[in-house]
């Protein structure tokens, strides 16, 4: 485009020089070069001092009067365009006003009074009825525009850019739902402007649309979001008294003191109903783990998921706002889905929808926070969870080491209750507290540490092996197992209901059917039995009993009262029960099977997980092959201790028992009932087959345990 000299793209001197009369001003083209350098700096300072037009003169080779004239020019150029865009959105306004005018007029024209049949009103006062009106509209607009006005205002506070009417008009920003942090332009709570636009800070939703599509504004307040849940999270953690107190249902635990926390950070709850209870709880440890390796580590949704096998079922990473710095990912910001799970059939699952930010508060610390949004997924209706600021502090110590401090608060609504045996564990923080996350990531981290062990000790243990790739592939095929069999748990297919099917003084007995067929799974339907039960006897010696290979015979079907023989041995932790062993029982007529066994320890959830394969199969894992193609099917125990006696579902018969020292058992069996092909098609036959498999083992594991 050509511009004069002394235009927004030409001199001012030129325009001197060719001012003689009769002739036309001579006119320059600038450059991409220029241009470019010039809009970029009216972007940052559209008033440049005397100093800042000659440097601008000498960079792009104009004299400083044309730089004057030119930021003149380009000045009354934006301003026209604004006003040009304000002037179209009054001018539609006006044509919309315009037209519902003539058709209120026209209605009135045929409206007749209900009583007489005639005009509404008489000749005299219908006039001034429209008087009226007009003055009532003129009004309106003017509180339109005010309220235009407060909402830029309020917005121009978190978003740092000023709006106009027609960009709030033509701006679709779904944000729904009152906030307590809702604030007015003189600091006082306004609701009724928080009804229609809600402050991007923790307790807001946010609902997306279905392309998810990025923009700045969606930035803008997903950091807004991140960024107040970081600084509560760094008060949670750094303060205890008086936020934090011992809980009274666990001795040393720590939960909020509720009143000083809604003081602290008030706000409101998202849910509401009989079923709805917050949940919240503080625990810490020390892990070996670098902090870098746990950052990258918790940012990447499988190796999330690969972490905690026994609370995390699926993650997802739905989409990234910030990579962060190299080196520490300090800044990174990214929206996550989680579904976790534990312990039983009987435990309902929880999935999030939340925002993931990483900062670095200093040297070898990070902070990684979590907050619920809102999504359009819609979530089961018969649970629903809400993550409230959250995550955890990252402290790395002495010999690669990092201390750990965990913080979980939830909503939760479960409009089914927790079935009664697991109502207890769930509701005191046991089954989905901060110190569970603990426990597995400190469990995870000792087996990492064998994962990636040089040199295997040359004392003698039985089985022990001693191939690194061996062992390498038989560890990734036992923890895929593991994972499996935590997954099925959720029972996430066709739940079959069979009241003809029970074990006798227990919680029942619950069938799944699925279909599989996914790489390293057997292909074809799957039936899954699993029960529950209440055992008056201490977890440590229910799981001494399930992973001692000399009585296995005792409960085991598959060894059919043989002894076994254990085959090889891997150390996952310090406990001797974290291992995983290969077994063979010791069957003549059937040589070529082995179990793949994996077990670990801990009061809040003690896993024995088994899969029977042939000996061909295993055989390419410990020759250190890719195992991720062997089909598995795992089945299993999970023990939790609990203390309190479940006398009302008869699972003891002796009244004097000791109260300190009981457990939850959990027994699920998985088994191929049909083949892809569907020719053995599922029947009853099948599920009372796996029922019978599932009540012998229980009744076998009470006889060995008296």
């Amino acid at each position: 485009m050509d511009f004069p000299m002394g235009g927004a793209g030409g001199s001012g001197d030129e325009d001197a020089q060719n001012s003689h009369k009769g002739k036309r001003p001579s006119y320059k083209r600038l450059d991409s070069t220029q241009t470019s350098i010039l809009e970029k700096f009216i972007k940052e300072c559209p008033h440049p001092d005397e100093a800042q037009r000659r440097q601008l003169a000498d960079e792009v080779g104009l004299e400083p009067k044309q730089i004057k004239f030119w930021f003149q020019n380009k000045r009354t150029q934006i301003k026209v365009q604004h006003e040009r865009a304000d002037n179209n959105a009054l001018r539609a306004e006006n044509d919309r006003m315009l037209s519902e005018n003539i058709l209120m007029k026209e209605a009135l024209k045929n409206t007749l009074c209900p009583d007489c049949g005639g005009p509404p009103f008489p000749e005299g006062e219908h006039e001034l009825f429209m008087q009226k009106m007009q003055r009532e509209n003129a009004k309106l607009k003017e509180e339109a525009s005010q309220l235009y006005e407060r909402v830029s205002d309020l917005l121009a506070r978190y978003l740092e850019k000023h709006m106009t009417t027609h960009e709030i008009q033509q701006t679709s920003i779904p944000i729904t739902g009152p906030s307590s942090h809702e604030l007015a332009l003189d600091g006082s709570s306004s609701s009724s402007l928080g009804q229609s636009f809600n402050l991007p800070i923790m307790d807001n939703h946010i609902l997306f649309n279905n392309s998810m599509e990025s923009s700045d504004m969606e930035k803008e307040l997903m950091s807004e979001i991140a960024t107040a849940a970081m600084e509560e999270l760094v008060k949670l953690i750094r303060i205890n008294d008086p936020l934090w107190v011992i809980s009274s249902a666990q001795k040393e635990k720590l939960t909020l003191h509720r009143e000083t926390y809604e003081r602290i950070f008030p706000k409101t709850n998202h849910m509401k109903g009989a079923n709805v209870r917050l949940e919240s709880s503080k625990d810490s440890g020390i892990v070996n783990i670098s902090g870098k390796e746990l950052v990258d580590i918790f940012l990447d949704a499988d190796k999330w998921a690969n972490l905690f096998p026994a609370i995390v079922t699926k993650a997802e990473t739905i989409k990234v706002f910030e990579n962060g710095l190299l080196g520490n990912r300090s800044g990174t910001l990214q929206m996550m889905y989680e579904e976790m799970h534990v312990l039983s059939h009987l435990v309902r699952p929880r999935e999030f929808y939340f925002l993931r930010y990483c900062q670095q508060v200093d040297i070898g610390v990070w902070m990684i926070a979590d907050v619920s949004f809102d999504s359009i997924r819609v979530s089961s209706p018969l649970y629903r969870s809400w993550r409230y600021p959250s995550g955890c502090m990252i402290h790395e110590i002495a010999n690669g080491r990092c201390m750990v401090t965990w913080v979980e608060h939830v909503e939760v609504d479960d409009k089914i209750h927790t079935h009664r045996l697991y109502r207890d564990l769930v509701g005191v923080n046991v089954a989905y507290g901060a110190g569970r996350w603990i426990f597995e990531l400190q469990r995870m981290c000792e087996r990492f540490a064998s994962f990636y062990v040089e040199k295997i000790p040359d004392h003698k243990t039985e089985g022990a092996l001693y191939s690194l790739e061996g062992r390498k592939s038989v560890m990734k095929l036992a923890h895929r197992m593991v994972k499996t069999f935590c997954e099925s748990l959720t029972m996430s297919g066709h739940e079959l209901d069979f009241p003809h099917l029970t074990v006798e003084n227990n919680s029942g007995v619950r069938v799944n059917v699925r279909k599989s067929g996914g790489i390293g799974q057997p292909n074809g339907t799957i039936v899954m039995v699993a029960t529950s039960l209440w055992l008056p006897l201490h977890y440590e010696n229910v799981f001494e009993f399930l992973t001692d290979h000399k009585r296995r015979a005792q409960w085991d079907v598959l060894a059919c009262g043989n002894p076994v023989h254990l085959v090889a041995h891997i150390s996952n932790g310090i406990h001797p029960g974290n291992c995983i062993s290969i077994i063979q029982p010791f069957i003549p007529s059937e040589n070529n099977a082995v179990i793949l066994q994996e077990s670990f320890i801990h009061p809040m959830g003690s896993y024995i997980v088994y899969a029977p394969t042939d000996v061909t199969a295993m055989n390419v894992a410990m020759r250190g092959e890719d195992s991720s193609v062997l089909s598995i099917l795992p089945s299993g125990f999970v023990i939790c201790a609990d203390d309190q006696p479940k006398v009302d579902l008869g699972a003891i018969d002796n009244g004097n028992i000791d109260r300190s020292g009981g457990s939850l058992l959990t027994v699920v069996f998985q088994v191929l009932a049909s083949s892809p092909d569907g020719i053995n098609l599922l029947n009853m036959e099948s599920v009372a087959t796996v029922n019978t498999l599932l009540t012998s083992t229980v009744q076998r594991v009470r006889e060995a345990l008296n």
